[in-house]
């Protein structure tokens, strides 16, 4: 099996619980999956094991042969589903032991609140890292803005792939995107839009191709250009 590779450019739609409210997270993945979406992730950070697993084994079906999917946190079950990837936070499991378990073929990425922590995470092995909050959201409540400064360093000091992440919106996404960001996530630009499809369109204008996160509790979305991986 060759090693599954993740783009270094585009916007980095984040499907977040608590901003996208009572939607179907096996629809939302098939919307993503019928508009054209190259990679999903699954963040569920409130559902049981089981639970879980069944949804991770029903988006991993329909994302088989159309799309990356990677599961946020678990490795076993991103080992179990087949999964091509996993997300890891500073308090997870570490890379090393999440390597082991999924092998060197899989995408293994990593969250980040700094440079010095971006660039440990490189040292570590990950495939890409995600820096932020860039600016303040209350998806991260507890977190001080990481800022433009830390992300354009961040940029110019790392080799791998970097996702910007944290209060980026149209209003901003020029900004991050300026400071060298190649991947470029949102969440409540997209989750609290009334016309997700059209947000996505929009913001892949702005820095196409798009990709997506899906956590619990999702919604139908439609966006434009699809990207690539």
């Amino acid at each position: 099996m060759k090693k599954i590779q993740i783009a270094k450019s585009g916007i980095y739609a984040v499907i977040d619980r608590t901003a996208c409210g009572k939607k179907s997270l096996v629809e939302l993945a098939r919307g993503c999956i019928k508009a054209g979406v190259k990679i999903i992730q699954l963040r569920d950070k409130t559902e049981d094991v089981k639970g879980f697993y069944r949804n991770a084994l029903l988006i991993r079906e329909i994302t088989k042969g159309k799309a990356i999917f990677i599961i946020n946190d678990r490795a076993d079950i991103a080992k179990l589903v087949n999964a091509d990837g996993l997300h890891t936070g500073q308090d997870d499991l570490p890379v090393k032991a999440a390597r082991a378990i999924l092998g060197p073929q899989r995408i293994i990425g990593k969250s980040c609140h700094s440079v010095k922590e971006a660039i440990q995470a490189e040292r570590e092995g990950v495939d890409y890292i995600s820096i932020g909050p860039i600016f303040k959201t209350p998806t991260k409540p507890g977190y001080r803005p990481a800022g433009l400064k830390v992300l354009k360093e961040t940029c110019q000091r790392l080799k791998i792939p970097i996702v910007a992440i944290g209060g980026i919106n149209m209003d901003n996404i020029k900004l991050v995107r300026n400071a060298g960001a190649g991947l470029i996530a949102v969440v409540r630009a997209i989750c609290k839009a009334k016309d997700i499809g059209q947000a996505i369109d929009k913001l892949s204008c702005v820095h196409p191709p798009c990709f997506v996160f899906v956590e619990n509790k999702g919604g139908l979305i439609r966006p434009a250009n699809g990207g690539a991986h």
